[in-house]
């Protein structure tokens, strides 16, 4: 294979990374939106692959060539040379060029979309030279057919780029991204310009072919010195010319388009200062005949060698955009640094700000046996349901006394669920006011990412409306509804868990009549009466507590952790054995379920989606996406490398042949 193949098939590779790069972008640019890092939108590296690398990247060998330069120097003269007639409106005054104007040669439509090769512009046909001068927000540009240029040229006459009108240089450098060769039109008077020098330093950057045009010159008398402004031009940008020409300053040549281009040779030995010099014996003479050689500018630029110039083009962009320090790979790393800042700091507070759910109410055991109860009843048949449901009406029937003797004495008692409603909230309150004591330290604490999202939580009125939400919401709560779920969730469990254990207690309860005292025997001895009246409270220490742990909760989306649930697990083997450990677990449950229900109210009604927005920021190197734009960078930069090879090879083949062949002319 020959290096101008695998360079090729190198190009082509790059083209599909480098649209595969694309989504990637877009995609890391959403996850990342919490750590506030300037989206590459605007960034000079992004605007190449929009601009450039995208439309561009593996597509036909054509060059985008534009005429650019500062202000009243003749760069739509120029332009006009080269489109054979007056495309752009050009006067002695400044004329003040706005929108670019563009030749394409004929039925480059047909094969190509104009909108890709400049996708931040407006298209619009040419009709007159003066629409390019109308004053618009928009960005405009007008082309036209130009039957003389070569079928994959495209030429362009654009704004000044030392304009005082900033959006004069946001298309100038949405021209220069889109461009392969730049005709640099300089002048005595803007060799030398600020505003200038910086639009072509980022030129030099992207590997763009610059040819020098000296516009307006006094020749002979100005052959001592162009030299020198093109030195300091070329020092101060770091371009280096693939051609230079001169113009003289004849402004009825300029108007009538018949201005000589009179090619010079460069680079040429270094000039320390003005220096008489007989230029008789220059070589961009025609020997004994004094006249100097004159040359069509747009049959050089037929000339040019198309194919190798894009290469280098091309990958000039590909390395501005690939540069450590102002491409891509910079946008990463500070990606990275804020990712990293925002983990270390969530883990910082995540140490500080556990909140601990305390004294949170048990519900009564008459009602947790009750609903074990009903649970186990309703999987009976048969006779041993009936046997059940005679000894729970005789059980109802001896009770009935005393429930009314203790009525009379101490009045009606409060429905054990109300009890536990109004329990509960009281809990919640206590909750709700170390969480907003939390939530401000973590405001005052967390770094720049943490504090604006806190502080928009804890704004106003914030803890009034939350609770009276949280209210609302508990007080539609169905605690029988939860406790069910919890009895039948754990009874399944228990039925798949320990399948022999449940048998047995199957087996008890169906056996006989005789096996129900048995079994009030066993619940009296956890505090309950033999109808499952309480007549010891229950004590579960540590499982009547629970944690929420903010920043675990905050960061990484977690509900509700037990405290007391290791307690439980290790008292499996101790005390009044497995039954009664059961029990607790159950108790265990039921608050586990309560406390999740109420980080779920927290994280939906008052945080949002900032648990998830946290978490995802925290973890952004190592989400898929910011790994795979990884990949994909290292391998453009592989791909890079050999690409520059095989395209300084083949460029300094043809500039040997095109030295070969004037040398021969000559």
């Amino acid at each position: 294979m020959t290096s101008a193949a695998e360079s090729s098939e190198i190009f082509q590779r790059n083209a599909v990374l480098v649209r595969e790069l694309q989504g990637l972008l877009d995609r890391l640019v959403s996850e990342a939106a919490f750590l506030q890092v300037p989206p590459p939108q605007g960034r000079e590296w992004y605007e190449i692959l929009r601009q450039k690398l995208l439309p561009q990247l593996g597509a036909d060998a054509w060059l985008v060539v534009a005429v650019v330069g500062g202000t009243n120097i003749g760069k739509s003269v120029i332009f006009n040379h080269l489109a054979g007639g007056r495309a752009s409106a050009s006067s002695p005054l400044a004329s003040g060029t706005k929108h670019p104007v563009c030749l394409v040669p004929r039925n480059f439509q047909t094969h190509h979309q104009l909108s890709d090769v400049f996708p931040d512009f407006e298209l619009h046909e040419w009709s007159g030279a003066t629409e390019a001068l109308e004053e618009s927000g928009a960005h405009r540009l007008f082309w036209r057919t130009a039957a003389e240029l070569p079928p994959n040229l495209i030429v362009l006459d654009t704004p000044d780029i030392d304009s005082d009108a900033r959006i004069n240089w946001i298309r100038a450098d949405a021209v220069r991204r889109c461009a392969d060769v730049l005709i640099a039109v300089l002048t005595q008077q803007k060799y030398n310009d600020a505003a200038v020098k910086e639009f072509f330093r980022k030129a030099a950057a992207e590997d763009k072919t610059v040819i020098v045009v000296f516009n307006q010159c006094l020749i002979p008398e100005d052959e001592p010195y162009w030299p020198i402004w093109l030195d300091t031009f070329c020092r101060e940008t770091g371009v280096s010319p693939e051609l230079v020409y001169l113009t003289p300053a004849d402004r009825r040549a300029a108007e009538e388009l018949r201005l000589p281009f009179s090619r010079r040779d460069w680079p040429i030995p270094p000039i320390t200062g003005v220096v008489e010099k007989d230029f008789s014996s220059s070589p961009n003479r025609i020997p004994d005949s004094g006249q100097e050689v004159s040359t069509s500018l747009g049959r050089e630029l037929a000339g040019l060698h198309f194919h190798e110039i894009r290469m280098k083009t091309l990958h000039g962009a590909l390395a501005e955009f690939l540069h450590p320090e102002r491409g891509a790979p910079e946008w990463m790393n500070e990606l990275a640094l804020a990712s990293d800042e925002l983990a270390l700091t969530a883990e910082r507070l995540s140490g500080e700000t556990v909140l601990r759910i305390r004294n949170w109410p048990s519900i009564a055991n008459s009602v947790m046996v009750s609903e074990i109860r009903n649970w186990w009843n309703s999987r009976q048949e048969g006779w041993a349901r009936r046997v059940n449901q005679v000894y729970n009406t005789v059980g109802e029937g001896i009770l009935w006394p005393v429930r009314k003797l203790r009525n009379a004495i101490q009045g009606e008692p409060i429905p054990a669920m109300d009890s536990y409603r109004e329990r509960e909230w009281e809990a919640i309150l206590t909750v709700v006011e170390e969480l907003f004591e939390k939530l401000q330290w973590m405001a005052e604490s967390g770094n720049r990412l943490i504090r604006p999202r806190m502080d928009q939580i804890l704004e106003g009125s914030a803890r009034s409306e939350f609770l009276t939400e949280l209210r609302k919401r508990h007080d539609a709560v169905s605690f029988e509804q939860e406790l069910s779920v919890v009895i039948d969730r754990e009874m399944t469990s228990f039925q798949a868990n320990s399948p022999d254990l449940f048998q047995l207690y199957r087996q008890l309860h169906n056996a006989t009549a005789a096996v129900r005292p048995m079994t009030s025997v066993v619940l009296f001895s956890l505090g309950f009466g033999p109808a499952g009246e309480a007549v010891a409270p229950f004590v579960a220490g540590a499982a009547a507590q629970a944690v929420v742990h903010v920043v675990a909760d905050v960061a990484g989306g977690a509900t509700a952790a037990i405290a007391g649930e290791a307690a439980v697990s290790e008292a499996a083997s101790k005390g009044t054995g497995f039954l009664q450990t059961w029990f607790h677990r159950l108790h265990s449950a039921f608050t586990a379920r309560r406390a999740g229900w109420l980080t779920e109210v927290i994280h939906t009604e008052l945080l949002g989606t900032l648990p998830e927005d946290l978490r995802a920021a925290a973890r952004v190197t190592r989400g898929q996406s910011y790994q795979r734009l990884t990949e994909v960078l290292t391998e453009l930069r592989q791909l890079s490398a050999s690409t520059v090879k095989f395209s300084n090879a083949t460029i300094r083949n043809e500039h040997t042949a095109d030295q070969q062949e004037r040398l021969r002319r000559e």
